[in-house]
Parts: C-alpha cells; structure tokens; sequence
C-alpha cells in the first residue's frame, strides 16, 4: 500500500504529523499497512509567501496577520498558539526549541522533494523531507536559501539536488501536483491518503493506525493514468480552474487526440477560460463530425454568441433546444 502525504513543508503539523505516522507504522509491524511506501506531495498553506524570506516574528504582531491567526486557533494570541504547538512538537520528540523564524515560499522545498523521490526513491525523499524540516523548525533556518536546500539535499544523500534546482528541474512536476492534489480533494495540510481514503490533519498515532488498517483493507480498482487525468481534469473545471484543467489535460491530449470525450472537455475548458478562437475551433470539429451532438451544439451556440456572432449562434441553439428541451 502506498501512503501519499500531502503537506507543506512550513506547516508545524506537517512536521508533527511526520512524527505521529512514523509511531503509527511502528506500531503496525507486520500487520495490515505496516509495509505500507509513504511519498510526500505538495500543498501550499501559504502562496503567497515571499521567494526572499522574511523574519516571521514581526509579521506576527501585524494586526491582519493576528487576525488572520487567531481563526486557526480561537482563544489564543498567535504567541500562545506558537506556544502550544511547540509543546506538542516537544512532546512529539522534536527538540525545545522548535519552532520557524522566516516567512518563505516553499516551492523549492517542494521541488527538492519531488526531485529525491525521482531520483532515489520513498527513502531518499524521507530523508530530504526530514531534513528541510529540521532546517525550519528546529534550527530556525531559511528553506528559500538554495544554499540551505542544497545543504539538506547532500546531507540526505542526494548531492545532486542543489544542481537540478539550480537549473530548475521539477518545476512542473510539483505544479501538476499542486494541481492533482486539489482535484482530488486535498484541503489542509497534512492529509494522508491510502487506497482512495483520506485523513486530515496530525491524528494521534491510534487514530492513523485505524485509518491504515481500514485503508489496508480496501483495495480499489486502479484506473488507467490517462483516465485519472481526464477525471482530475473534470475536477478543476468544476471547482472553476479551466487553466489547470487545460494543464492537467495536455498529455492526454498529446496522446488521445482523437478522443472525444477528451476533446470535449478541452472545448469547455477552453471556452470557460475565455479562449474563444480555440473552443469554437474544436466544438466545430465535433459538431460536423456529430451533428446530432446536443451539448456541443449548445457549448458552440454559446461560444459563438460571446464573440457576437449571433446569427451564426441560432440555428445551433435552435437544432440544441430541439434535440434536449433542458437546453432550449
């Protein structure tokens, strides 16, 4: 069974949750899930975290900020929540002095990361992961510096990683990722999912236990790569990302081209993204090779309409309405 955490690299429970899994796995032994493959994948708790970092302990005592922080943990001052999380992460193993001193974007962390597993492997990305969080946590470092990445990535035993960031490797992969991880549901950092379930948050280990026992148990059929995208696709478009739909659809396009089902989706991505020229191309070529096709007709209808060609957008709206009254 693979186990894919999805977390951030900057959140305090990722860092605790890492901790409790381990205790989790530890106390499976031999039993369901306990040679379960663990892979971190990305998600970002702060997108807008500056590239060049910043002390944290100042934007801490901004007003927003506090605002902001104080809906996390209600009845507590950011100071106290800091506080307390560092008690847990204590209490977790994590050393006394624990706790982040830079605001930082964690997309090269995530990158490093998602270049070990290529490269090396679940272990090597533990090890890459396990180092760039004691950077940020336990020595206070910042993991923006790619000084300090490629610092974490030797000490892992992967001495390439400083190059391939430097020439920018992974850079897609962990924005399919970011991608993916949205459509399938990921909301909150850290989330494990096992055998199509999913657990939010740092659990106690008895807790993650059970949900690796369920998990364990459940196997479900595992769909082809190119049918996963094209659902993950669907996913965005209906959570209002057409762009990420497009970008999560591309390979499939590359190699299904003649798909239907894949160039329809395309055309409403297109359309929802306002790429007219590039949805009426396609719903045109769907039209004549169906004609009786009442969704493409009323998605060309449509199209045709916001380039304000509205004559040409009747009789395709008109022949739509006909064929399915829910569209008249």
């Amino acid at each position: 069974m693979r186990i894919e955490i999805w977390a951030d690299t900057v959140c305090p429970w990722a860092h605790i949750g890492k901790r409790r899994l381990e205790r989790a796995l530890a106390g499976l032994g031999d039993g369901p899930g306990g040679d379960a493959e663990v892979v971190w994948r990305p998600y970002r708790i702060d997108p807008a975290a500056p590239a060049v970092a910043q002390p944290l302990d100042p934007l801490l005592r901004d007003p927003s900020v506090d605002t902001a922080l104080r809906a996390c943990a209600p009845g507590l001052t950011p100071a106290q929540n800091r506080v307390r999380v560092a008690g847990i992460a204590a209490a977790e193993g994590l050393g006394s002095r624990w706790g982040a001193a830079w605001r930082v974007s964690s997309h090269d962390s995530h990158r490093l990361a998602a270049l070990a597993l290529e490269s090396g492997g679940p272990g090597l990305q533990d090890a890459v992961i396990e180092g760039v969080l004691r950077a940020h946590f336990v020595a206070a470092e910042d993991i923006g510096s790619a000084g300090v990445l490629d610092r974490v990535a030797r000490e892992a035993g992967f001495p390439d990683g400083g190059r391939l960031l430097a020439e920018g490797a992974g850079e897609e992969r962990v924005r399919e990722l970011l991608l993916r991880g949205r459509a399938v549901g990921v909301r909150t950092s850290p989330t494990l999912v096992a055998n199509g379930r999913a657990l939010e948050g740092a659990q106690h280990p008895d807790a993650i236990r059970d949900f690796l026992v369920g998990a364990a148990a459940h196997t479900p059929r595992r769909l082809p790569e190119e049918v996963e995208r094209l659902r993950q696709a669907e996913s965005l478009l209906d959570r209002g990302d057409p762009l990420g739909a497009l970008a999560l659809l591309r390979p499939v396009l590359d190699e299904h081209a003649a798909d239907r089902s894949v160039r329809l989706l395309a055309a409403r991505a297109h359309y929802r993204s306002a790429q007219l020229g590039r949805a009426r191309r396609g719903l045109e070529e769907l039209v004549a090779q169906r004609p009786d096709d009442a969704y493409a007709r009323l998605l060309l209808g449509r199209t045709l309409q916001r380039q304000g060609e509205r004559e040409l957008a009747g009789p395709h709206l008109r022949l739509a309405g006909a064929m399915d009254p829910g569209y008249a």
